[in-house]
């Protein structure tokens, strides 16, 4: 009994927070969880930020920060909340810097292929597109998938060009998850 209630008091008992300073911790950090310290996220849920244009991850993390666009359940805009103005820059470089993910292994066809360069999705988000505009290569599909259901859909509005991708992305369920897999089994380019 003697053992149970020393256990016990192991468990309950409140950590020690005595040598924990939160502002000591960089503040990408706080983004580590979900797209991986060094922004490469383990589930499509999160989109890979490692390589990532600059202009395009500041420009996402202010749309959450004003209230312009929100998530799946809306982590984003109250986890973007904990960092400081300071932060963003901080955080912005940190990802920005990271080599990029690798490219995931090539469909079995070419079908992607061809639908993406007959949609032209990387004559805008190649390596000479604006730095506000991002990389899709190399990104998870499933993230892909969902973004481009989203902007057909209505769900995206946030962005200047979501009228724009609502009408190019008019396309079946079928030809979005392709047009996905392919772009993210290419490799991104600098």
């Amino acid at each position: 009994m003697k053992k149970l209630a020393a256990l016990l008091a192991l468990f309950c008992a409140p950590p020690a927070t005595a040598d924990f300073d939160a502002a000591s911790y960089p503040p990408h950090e706080t983004c580590a969880l979900c797209h991986g310290l060094f922004g490469q996220s383990h589930t499509d849920k999160f989109p890979h930020l490692a390589g990532q244009k600059p202009g395009y991850i500041r420009a996402q993390l202010d749309a959450f920060l004003a209230g312009e666009r929100s998530n799946d359940g809306g982590q984003m805009v109250s986890i973007v909340t904990e960092l400081k103005h300071e932060d963003l820059p901080v955080v912005v470089k940190w990802f920005s810097e990271q080599d990029p993910p690798p490219p995931s292994p090539a469909p079995p066809d070419d079908a992607g292929m061809v639908l993406t360069a007959e949609a032209g999705c990387l004559d805008c988000h190649g390596a000479d597109g604006a730095d506000d505009v991002p990389y899709l290569s190399a990104q998870h599909a499933g993230y892909l998938t969902k973004q481009m259901r989203d902007f057909r859909d209505g769900k995206r509005t946030h962005s200047p060009v979501a009228g724009d991708h609502h009408q190019m992305l008019q396309k079946t369920d079928n030809v979005l998850d392709q047009i996905a897999a392919y772009l993210s089994s290419v490799e991104r380019k600098e």
